[in-house]
């Protein structure tokens, strides 16, 4: 696989959190710790971060942790994960976060793919104004993995006290006051950073491994060519470490480009409601705020007509950016009109670090077009063939591949199985990187992300994207939120029907919106597309980042046996859904 700066040195903690102190601007704010579930609030100099950083890295240093160990971190959204990650990053170490709350049999096989030395964990985590446990959740994870770690690490929070086990666990706040600082290991640019793991489609996960020399560079340079941030400059990015926007855009980017960061331990509603989001970026002079749009779709949701925002400062507020799925229309003009801003809606994946498609911001602000991630950035060269590897037309829907090389921070190899990532990414189309989603290019030159590859039905022959028809449903004045998926027909082989979320307040019967929506679509796409059935569900099953579970949807309307992934927001939406479609006659009889 191609690998960048080959022959290059550096520390990529040191370029985050050294470099700046040693350049004069340790007393400068790197970090603000924002916690509405827990009502703290902190912030973190760059000297002050610096040094809890090197001071942790001692602690692990002393647990035999060196350059090359990989390290678990297993965490809610509090500034100890960052200054894991860094302190890892420190040693030339490798890490490997997991989500916290990640189911134990989910946690155990990262665990023992990635064979860590060390667990850096939490007592528990916080999700609205529950408290969950995340210590057993640990202890079973140990219990069923085959590779047993050494030592787990563990931060001790006033909401929940862990019980630790003897011999294996160390409090993380004794560990610190006792700890010799540990100083920056220098590793090669392609020694790897971190591994970062992401479903796959045989059920095991996926380790998608970073480099440090590569990851660096582009870290450094999207900071100003996609988000246009200076240092000095408070960025946030409103995801969780545990996802790649956590590692790159709350944790390396940022810091390397020596700017503030925000770390909010909350969702966008009700914590304490739906101003959540416009309160920090007041409070704290944001001025590139970066979300799922799920996030706005929520807060759309529940407030509508953006009562929340009243008296909320947000002058400083320059851009807001948006990715992690696919940005409909509707919602992108719900936030550009609310809070009158540029929206960039730009395209990437756990597998690049950065973005694939964007509005470059700080290089030329293009003229956006609802529905598309506008131009590819600088370094790759996106094009859409179609089964048989041609390049198709503009505006001719196929399979978006990057041809190689791919530019720094793309992944070389999954963590232990170059086959695998050979055969994922590279082996359907030589010569390119199979990125697994659909869409087209038009004739200027904007990409438009139309869903993944699986997301294409056929009906009757006819190849339909439902990212196109989940478009036309949202621009419903009914409809908050939408799914489309295909389910099978004796006739047409496959048939589109809709599941969607009415807005709070909105009352209208089935048979009418069934009859408006199918109209639509008919207006839209065509009779061809056969949409006749819509209902609705009073929520969508969604994994924590906030994106739809539709594969799982397809297999229950399949009739297919389907695990309930750990990665999903709430269970019990699960069969909630499933109950609703047998109810509409949807689940195919085996």
């Amino acid at each position: 696989m191609d690998r960048w700066f080959a022959d290059g040195e550096l520390n990529t903690a040191y370029l985050a959190l050294d470099h700046h102190v040693a350049e004069g601007r340790g007393e400068q704010c790197a970090l603000i710790y924002d916690s509405p579930v827990t009502g703290v609030k902190k912030t973190y100099s760059y000297s002050a971060l610096r040094d809890e950083v090197a001071r942790f890295a001692g602690v692990l240093r002393a647990q035999g942790v060196g350059k090359g160990d990989r390290v678990v971190i297993y965490m809610p959204m509090i500034p100890e994960a960052v200054i894991a990650m860094l302190a890892v990053a420190r040693l030339g170490a490798i890490h490997s976060v997991v989500f916290g709350g990640f189911a134990p049999h989910e946690l155990a096989l990262r665990i023992d793919d990635a064979e860590p030395r060390v667990i850096v964990s939490a007592s528990c985590g916080i999700e609205f104004a529950n408290v969950i446990a995340y210590k057993p959740l640990l202890d079973e994870a140990i219990i069923k993995a085959r590779f047993k770690p050494a030592r787990c690490i563990i931060v001790q929070r006033p909401q929940l006290a862990a019980v630790l086990q003897e011999g294996r666990d160390i409090d993380w706040a004794s560990a610190m006051q006792t700890a010799t600082p540990a100083d920056c290991v220098p590793v090669l640019s392609t020694d790897p950073l971190y591994i970062l793991y992401t479903s796959g489609t045989t059920g095991k996960p996926k380790g998608v491994v970073r480099d440090n020399g590569g990851h660096a560079v582009a870290m450094k340079y999207s900071m100003k060519a996609v988000y246009d941030i200076a240092p000095g400059d408070v960025f946030w990015a409103a995801s969780d470490v545990g996802w790649v926007v956590g590692h790159s855009y709350i944790v390396y980017a940022p810091l390397i480009a020596g700017a503030t960061t925000v770390l909010y331990e909350g969702k966008p509603i009700k914590t304490p409601d739906a101003g959540a989001f416009w309160r920090v970026c007041a409070e704290y002079r944001v001025k590139a705020l970066f979300a799922a749009p799920t996030a706005f779709r929520a807060i759309r949701k529940e407030d509508p007509d953006s009562r929340c925002l009243q008296g909320h400062d947000l002058s400083a507020l320059r851009c807001v950016f948006v990715a992690g799925e696919r940005l409909d229309p509707p919602t992108y003009h719900w936030v550009k009109d609310t809070l009158g801003k540029p929206v960039v809606d730009h395209w990437w994946q756990t597998e690049t670090g950065w973005a694939i498609c964007g509005n470059l911001t700080g290089v030329e602000l293009k003229a956006p077009k609802p529905g598309s991630s506008t131009v590819p950035t600088p370094g790759f060269h996106v094009q859409v063939l179609d089964d048989d590897g041609h390049p198709l037309p503009p505006g001719k829907q196929g399979s978006i591949v990057v041809k190689r090389p791919l530019p720094p921070s793309c992944l070389p190899t999954i963590w232990g199985d170059f086959a695998r990532f050979h055969n994922d990414y590279l082996k359907a189309f030589p010569g390119y990187y199979l990125t697994g989603d659909g869409g087209y290019i038009d004739d200027e030159g904007y990409v438009f992300i139309m869903g993944r590859i699986d997301d294409v039905i056929n009906v009757a022959g006819h190849r339909l994207s439902t990212g196109e028809m989940e478009e036309i449903l949202a621009g419903h004045p009914a409809i908050a939120e939408c799914c489309v998926i295909g389910v099978h027909d004796e006739l047409k082989g496959q048939v589109p029907v809709g599941l969607v979320l009415l807005k709070n307040g909105v009352t209208i019967d089935q048979q009418q919106l069934e009859a408006e929506l199918a109209n639509c679509i008919r207006h839209e796409i065509g009779a061809i597309a056969n949409f006749r059935k819509a209902f609705v569900v009073p929520r969508l099953p969604k994994t924590r980042s906030g994106k739809i579970l539709r594969k799982l949807l397809r297999q229950i309307a399949a009739g297919d046996d389907f695990p309930i992934p750990s990665t999903i927001d709430d269970p019990a939406s699960i069969p909630e859904i499933a109950s609703l479609m047998a109810q509409h006659g949807l689940i195919q009889k085996r």
